[in-house]
């Protein structure tokens, strides 16, 4: 006998195409109890298969579910999986081969998704606690986990309340919570990365339920995006000229002298803030004179001990994009060889010959050898407002507000000095379309080029 949420009253009708501007699309209807369905397909074969699916169920007397108007075979064995367990074991499932920033994606995802789905009863805790607690006592690290779990009472309350993931195959339950992740926690709108990217964890955690034979398919794809997802395009009004640059660096050398070649190293050679943190001596060709160079074999990535193997603030990790043993050699700027040199010289390493190191706590007070900790992003951060503050005299212009902005300044440089696009794109460890998309808007000269060409062409 079947029970509320499934029904015996079904209806299958035929296969109706529909021939739009763009093609011609197969659409399959048919009915569970009151609920009507439908699904529409690029090809008839697609179609008839799902239609042949649900006559055999029909014929063999079984259930259909109400709420998602497929076939419902009763499992008295199998408990139901509800939403929030199913997230807990996939982040568990993927934590091992994911780096620590992705692990951090997956937890902020899937923390405000939770959140979305659970009831708003009169003994609901504060979403803001909810969201905390699912974020880092949910989906961090397994083995410091119960460490984390700071609000246990609120966990548990989330693991009673959590609805059943088959619900997610409402189209209004997955349109609500797809609504949820394209915003800020402030109401306002994500930016269309932000919002791509919550919607790829969401979909990969769904789509690891389908394999697993919890959903029958991943309600995901019948939510079409709403905006297209594009590379975000530097703003030309951070990018900072050679002599803002120099002055910069001649501040860092004033109030920060440790990290003059960290800088250095952002803007002569465009290295990401993470691989310069995990650059080593052993990685530097220093010549005397002249171009020197670097071999880039990993970075150094800071996301908080909750999404990292060890409980440490941050993990040693392969390049950007490129496997474990990969390298990539980029050269070192006759300014930088000879910062790096004078770095040598006076500061010291970490025994591994990591150059550079956290020499100050978080107060600022001289920290005594060894130094073996990475330099962190605040120590980086105080030194590069500072800097910025007394080398540009405001704080308010978009020039340069981050240090990554030093990058950005050497990727540009280099276009407009004429160097290949190809070679750009490798020293800087991004593919041609990639930088072509990101530093269009930065390399200046093109379009005085191109006047005078149309005015060439037109002319009599």
């Amino acid at each position: 006998m079947a029970d509320a949420e499934t029904t015996f009253d079904v209806r299958v009708w035929g296969v109706t195409p529909y021939r739009g501007r763009r093609g011609t699309t197969y659409s399959l209807r048919w009915r569970a109890g009151g609920e009507r369905f439908h699904r529409t397909f690029a090809s008839r074969k697609l179609a008839d298969g799902l239609r042949a699916e649900l006559l055999v169920a029909v014929r063999r007397g079984e259930p259909f579910s109400i709420r998602t108007g497929m076939p419902s075979p009763p499992q008295p064995d199998q408990p139901e999986v509800t939403f929030l367990a199913w997230c807990r074991q996939y982040c568990a499932t993927k934590w091992p081969d994911i780096s620590p920033q992705h692990r951090k994606s997956l937890a902020e995802t899937l923390a405000r998704a939770n959140v979305t789905m659970l009831p708003d009863r009169h003994d609901s805790p504060d979403p803001d606690a909810l969201r905390r607690g699912l974020y880092r006592g949910a989906f961090g690290s397994p083995t410091d986990r119960p460490a984390l779990d700071s609000e246990p009472l609120t966990l548990a309350w989330a693991d009673r309340h959590s609805p059943p993931l088959q619900i997610l195959s409402e189209i209004g339950v997955i349109r609500h919570v797809v609504s949820e992740l394209a915003t800020n926690l402030d109401g306002s709108k994500a930016a269309s990365t932000t919002s791509a990217r919550r919607r790829a964890v969401l979909h990969g955690c769904l789509q690891a339920a389908v394999h697993e034979g919890l959903l029958p398919e991943n309600p995901l794809v019948r939510v079409p995006r709403t905006r297209k997802t594009r590379h975000a395009a530097v703003d030309r009004r951070v990018v900072i000229n050679p002599d803002q640059a120099r002055a910069i660096l001649d501040a860092v050398r004033r109030v920060s002298p440790e990290l003059e070649s960290y800088f250095a190293c952002l803007y002569y050679a465009g290295l990401r803030p993470a691989e310069a943190r995990n650059l080593r001596l052993v990685n530097c060709h220093l010549p005397s004179a002249g171009w020197g160079r670097l071999t880039l074999t990993g970075s150094y990535q800071s996301v908080g001990g909750a999404f990292t193997d060890g409980g440490v603030s941050g993990e040693e990790r392969e390049l950007k994009h490129r496997d474990p043993a990969e390298s990539r050699e980029v050269p070192a700027h006759p300014q930088l060889v000879q910062a790096l040199r004078r770095h040598v010289q006076e500061f010291t390493r970490s025994s591994d010959g990591r150059l550079f190191v956290n020499r100050t706590g978080t107060s600022g007070v001289p920290l005594p050898p060894p130094h073996e900790s990475p330099v962190s992003m605040s120590t980086v951060y105080r030194a590069w407002h500072r800097a910025r503050a007394e080398a540009l005299g405001t704080s308010d212009s978009f020039l340069a507000r981050r240090p990554y902005d030093l990058r950005h300044a050497a990727v540009s440089t280099w276009l407009n000095a004429g160097v290949p696009a190809a070679q750009v794109a490798d020293w800087a460890g991004h593919t041609v379309a990639v930088l072509l998309t990101v530093y269009a808007k930065c390399i200046d000269g093109e379009q005085d080029a191109a006047l005078k060409r149309i005015e060439q062409a037109t002319a009599r």
